[in-house]
Formats: C-alpha cells, structure tokens, sequence
C-alpha cells in the first residue's frame, strides 16, 4: 500500500468514479458522515447507560448492607478443630483517636 505511486492512485480514483457515478459519490459521502455521528452518538449513550447502571447498583448494595443487621465475624478453625473458633473483636477507632 505504501508503493502506490501518483498516476497508480488517479487509476484507482477513476475506477471508483466509474462504478458508482460521480453524481452518488457526494451522497454517499454524506450518509457515511451520517452513520458516523450515529455510531459516536449511540456508544456515548450506551457509556452513561453503563455508568448510570453501576452508580444504581452501588447505591442499593448500600442501602441493602444498611438494612441488614452485622452479624459478628469469627475466625475459621483448622478442619478437624471445632474447639478454636472464637469471635474477632474489631479495634475501637473512637478509642484509638
């Protein structure tokens, strides 16, 4: 592609001419700009659908860990040591500033 010399181009220019007519060319010039918008348009609105639908679902995750009372964690014993597991006590923060 990058050997194509002056008189190689205006060849293929006027084959182009030739099978489509040179009355379409500036008509499908335009549809193609047309399309163009329309698909830069579209990804832009499917990139907020995306957003918006992440932000939706941070916000119920949330609410749905604000609804749901903490149960206490505890530390998993070796398999085979029930006798071990024990709850973790969480730091105080108010007690450490």
């Amino acid at each position: 592609m990058g050997n194509l010399r002056g008189w190689e181009i205006l060849v293929i220019v006027g084959v182009i001419i030739l099978l489509f007519g040179a009355k379409k060319l500036p008509d499908m010039a335009r549809s193609l700009g047309k399309s163009a918008r329309i698909l830069k348009s579209e990804a832009k609105a499917m990139k907020k659908d995306g957003e918006a639908e992440d932000a939706a679902a941070a916000t119920a995750a949330a609410d749905q860990s604000a609804q749901q009372p903490v149960a206490p964690r505890t530390i998993q014993a070796a398999p085979g040591d029930v006798t071990s597991s024990r709850p973790v006590s969480e730091p105080n923060r108010a007690a450490q500033g």
